[in-house]
């Protein structure tokens, strides 16, 4: 079982947050680490979030206990409305990922029934603030997310298998109802990289030429998602008509057969291209082939099949066609993307990773 960052930042917050309300004297430290629990977050700028949210969040849950017990006293059925009441506004003010935070800062200080109440209940909130602070600063100063090398590896594993499955069908050797359940796991993994992306998206940098540089990639890493989404839609066509291309002509399916394998070798040059273990080259040998290939394609597909179709009306294979040129399009953009970006970067890494992803 592996053990990712976020474990450990998190046992470290709760054991911060622990021992500085014991060394602020702090009665029932127990409520800064259960706050440091709802407070860590998987990245920086999530966490600032969270900590504007939380604190919104534990003011709001301190001013309705304060308010309940003195009007109310500490009896449970109004503690419970005035849970409800705290959970209502949370939603009405969009905080609903804070509604945790503030039903223990309510249960925390309503449940107190000895004298000195507002005293006690000024040090349960900020014990709960403690253990929210505590969250914050771990999070920014131990064991930063790096969610690019995460990232790239995921696109490249998806992608990967996603071509190996298309390599697999146009020579008719996937087995169809494994292919199925294959491709829903597919669309399942493009969601979780939708959003590693935007975790990625959201980490600040604090150097302008940094900036820069993050925007860029950002465009590249959107494309390579996109890229890998018109292989999957391939993939998906391809399973579905299936049996209407092996009914087709030879001379069509070896066109097929020749373009998709083109654009695979294509598509995984541009991959190993991005971080340098493919040299720069402004105009590449398979580029120029898959874009003949694409011709050819659209060629074949008019002699061996419109005029033998049109009849009949029967066109199953035109999205199928449309799909494989934009596929081959978004490559082509992938393509010049990268070029773009390490010719302006030529001194710098596109991507610092070990051989080993993760």
């Amino acid at each position: 079982m592996k053990l990712g960052a976020r474990v450990f930042k998190t046992g470290i917050a709760i054991t911060l947050a622990l021992v500085l309300a014991k060394l602020l004297d702090l009665p029932s430290p127990v409520f800064a680490g259960i706050s440091a629990v709802f407070a860590m977050q998987p990245t920086i700028y999530r966490t600032y979030l969270s900590l504007v949210e939380q604190l919104q969040a534990n003011v709001i849950g301190a001013f309705f206990a304060v308010i309940g017990v003195l009007i109310f006293g500490h009896n449970p059925f109004f503690i419970g409305l005035t849970a409800i009441l705290v959970i209502a506004l949370c939603v009405k003010l969009r905080l609903e990922s804070t509604i945790p935070v503030a039903l223990v800062t309510v249960i925390a200080i309503m449940e107190y029934t000895g004298d000195g109440f507002i005293q006690f209940a000024l040090i349960r909130f900020s014990t709960i603030l403690l253990g929210i602070l505590a969250a914050f600063f771990v999070n920014l100063l131990f064991i930063p997310p790096k969610y690019e090398k995460k990232l790239y590896y995921k696109i490249v594993n998806n992608t990967e298998n996603i071509l190996k499955w298309i390599r697999m069908n146009i020579r008719h050797a996937s087995e169809h109802n494994l292919l199925k359940g294959d491709i829903e796991k597919f669309k399942e993994n493009m969601l979780k990289l939708e959003q590693l992306y935007l975790m990625y998206k959201e980490e600040r940098d604090y150097f302008q030429k940094n900036k820069y540089k993050k925007s860029r990639k950002l465009v590249l890493y959107r494309q390579m998602i996109t890229t890998t989404h018109r292989a999957l839609e391939t993939l998906k066509l391809l399973h579905r008509l299936e049996n209407e291309l092996q009914h087709m002509p030879i001379e069509f399916q070896q066109a097929i057969r020749a373009e998709l394998d083109c654009l695979l070798n294509y598509h995984e040059q541009i991959l190993l291209k991005f971080i340098g273990k493919i040299k720069y080259q402004p105009d590449s040998e398979i580029a120029t082939e898959a874009c003949n290939g694409r011709k050819w394609l659209v060629e074949a597909f008019n002699n061996h099949y419109l005029k033998r179709c049109k009849e009949a009306d029967n066109y199953h294979l035109f999205p199928l066609i449309g799909i494989i040129i934009e596929y081959s399009e978004q490559l082509d953009h992938l393509d010049k993307l990268i070029d773009s970006f390490q010719n302006y970067h030529k001194d710098e890494q596109s991507l610092e990773i070990s051989e080993q992803g993760e």
